[in-house]
């Protein structure tokens, strides 16, 4: 299975679209997953067009989504637990903290900070934020994520936009 993951896109207040490349990932991913920020339905509704969508809130969205959407999501992809937040709270601690508040994952997909980061504990518990396809803010490229999730684990990659 193949997941596309895309976080704090702030459409239209950061950006105006997804870049083309991102939209090109999206199209060919079994499952889209949105870690929050999106800021409007209009976008929700948009990913939707490139195929399965699952999304949580964010802190920046408006109210109909704040309203619409779960603050997290308990997945099973493939045979494997994926847990979706928006915010994993303050980077020390956070492997730790995230391991004992979802007990049983596989992995936490998170946004908030706009910096990629891919980190695996040694149990083999991963942390996974895609950046931002949108708005990169101090990081040198716009980037999102892929999954392969099968029932021999989840891989994740980084891809780079720009």
């Amino acid at each position: 299975m193949l997941v596309a993951i895309i976080s704090d896109t702030h459409i239209p207040k950061r950006a105006k679209a997804l870049p083309g490349s991102c939209r090109e990932h999206l199209r060919a991913a079994d499952l889209i997953v949105h870690a929050g920020d999106l800021i409007t339905m209009p976008v929700l509704e948009e990913l939707r067009g490139y195929g399965e969508v699952v999304a949580v809130q964010g802190n920046a969205d408006d109210d109909v989504v704040q309203e619409a959407l779960p603050e997290h999501l308990e997945l099973d992809l493939a045979g494997r637990r994926v847990v979706v937040i928006h915010n994993s709270g303050p980077r020390f601690g956070r492997v730790g903290r995230l391991r004992r508040r979802y007990p049983g994952a596989d992995a936490v997909i998170f946004g908030h900070s706009h910096i990629p980061l891919h980190e695996t504990d040694t149990d083999g518990f991963q942390l996974f934020n895609p950046g931002s396809a949108t708005d990169k803010r101090r990081q040198p490229k716009h980037t999102m994520g892929l999954a392969r999730c099968s029932a021999d684990g989840v891989k994740f990659t980084l891809v780079t936009l720009d």
